[in-house]
């Protein structure tokens, strides 16, 4: 490891959870120059979808590298741009009854965040946003501004941008009528906060501890979007791709948003690709408004659509659905037991065991005896008191069967710490 300490600089993070060297992939798998195996539940932070070197997708990639295909062309028109936009409109707009205009923005997802914040400022003519407790958006300066937590918001420097949070029905604000709150504000003239352009949110917070939003909240802020004239900003970059079992995190609530933020998974190999898609109405952007170099990252538009047809001929959808019911399952007679304080929670494949009563270091204990015993897993939440599974989509039954034990030895294993 000295390479890295010598030469990478101190930013480096996930590398310092999982100190060894990795050298191939496959499936759920990812395998060490010394050749040791490591079943993945971390899965890319949510960009591996469909695991590791996806012999379907990657097939797709490597003929079309070997026809010499183009690879940078910013945003020019393409045949691998073309094909995904033609599968993406007829697989997935059109059976939702969307019909919104799709914008290529730079290749991470802040940077979609940053269009959809930029956009909707644009054409509203307002400044405020709107965002909620626990958010998670991305780590440039204006995503950063609506990411609630303190310690990464330090580096802003006292540059709010213009962002109030809102109680997200959680925790200490689980019965709390945020709804009601935010109606209050936007009608009392002397609240000190200005109606926002929109209200940018995930109805699953990932990294903030695997909160899953009820529907009818999100059926009801849809409405309280509606009546106030306040876009709706959906963050769908790690818990879209079919992660809650539809392909959209929002369908369970039957809302559409304004605007919907994509990437990671959306590549389908983890090729860097983002997306902000917006109703027809918002395309306001003039020709280069918002821009950048590697907006149109062919190898991904290649890999994002075979991923579309993967999914579908596979039904992959159905088998989230199967594989979640197995991890419920799992959760409530294998982990509630072992404490009565631990509490769990989840949807799909995105799953959060909660040690915040007991003590959030032991999350960082379990996380590190996976890693032990042979499994990648990362931590959420407010001070990280969150371990969270989160494998691939396309993992084995027998796979998620052997993590999942791993994960409960390692719970054990913390409790005993406690």
């Amino acid at each position: 490891m000295s390479i890295f300490e010598e030469v990478e600089s101190e930013v480096r993070s996930y590398c310092r959870s999982f100190p060894t060297v990795f050298d191939t992939a496959e499936g759920s798998h990812l395998y060490t120059k010394d050749g040791r195996d490591y079943l993945d539940f971390f899965d890319g932070a949510g960009a591996l979808n469909y695991g590791h070197n996806n012999p379907y997708l990657m097939d797709k990639v490597v003929a079309y590298i070997q026809k010499k295909g183009i690879t940078h062309a910013l945003d020019m028109s393409t045949a691998a741009k073309e094909e995904f936009l033609t599968t993406f409109r007829n697989e997935i707009l059109a059976p939702r009854g969307m019909d919104h205009k799709v914008m290529f923005c730079g290749s991470t997802g802040t940077n979609a965040v940053e269009a959809a914040l930029k956009l909707a400022r644009k054409v509203t003519g307002r400044d405020t946003i709107f965002a909620f407790s626990g958010a998670f958006h991305g780590m440039s300066m204006g995503s950063l501004s609506v990411t609630s937590g303190n310690d990464t918001r330090e580096s802003l420097r006292g540059s709010q941008h213009a962002v109030v949070f809102m109680p997200f029905p959680y925790g200490f604000n689980a019965s709390f009528d945020t709804i009601g709150y935010i109606r209050n504000v936007l009608n009392d003239d002397h609240s000190g906060i200005a109606k926002p352009a929109a209200i940018i949110l995930e109805t699953v917070q990932a990294e903030g501890g695997v909160i899953v939003a009820d529907p009818q909240w999100l059926r009801d802020l849809r409405a309280l979007c509606d009546e106030y004239g306040i876009l709706l900003i959906c963050d769908e970059i790690q818990v879209g791709c079919g992660r809650t079992g539809t392909f959209f995190s929002f369908e369970r609530a039957g809302i559409i948003p304004d605007m919907i933020t994509m990437s990671k998974s959306i590549s389908g190999a983890g090729l860097p690709m983002s997306l902000l898609l917006m109703h027809p109405s918002l395309d306001k952007f003039t020709p280069g408004e918002h821009n950048g170099t590697f907006r149109g990252n062919q190898l991904a538009f290649v890999a994002g659509k075979a991923a579309l047809d993967f999914m579908k001929e596979t039904d992959l959808l159905a088998q989230v659905k199967k594989k979640e019911a197995i991890i419920r399952e799992f959760m409530e007679n294998e982990i509630l037991p072992l404490d009565s304080r631990l509490s769990v929670r989840g949807i799909g494949m995105i799953w959060g065991i909660e040690f915040e009563k007991i003590d959030y270091k032991l999350s960082k204990v379990a996380s590190m005896r996976c890693f032990e015993n042979g499994l990648l897993i990362e931590r959420a939440g407010r001070r990280d008191s969150v371990l969270k599974p989160m494998p691939a989509l396309t993992i084995p039954e027998e796979d998620l069967r052997k993590g999942l034990a791993i994960v409960k030895e390692a719970v054990e294993y913390a409790l005993k710490q406690a």
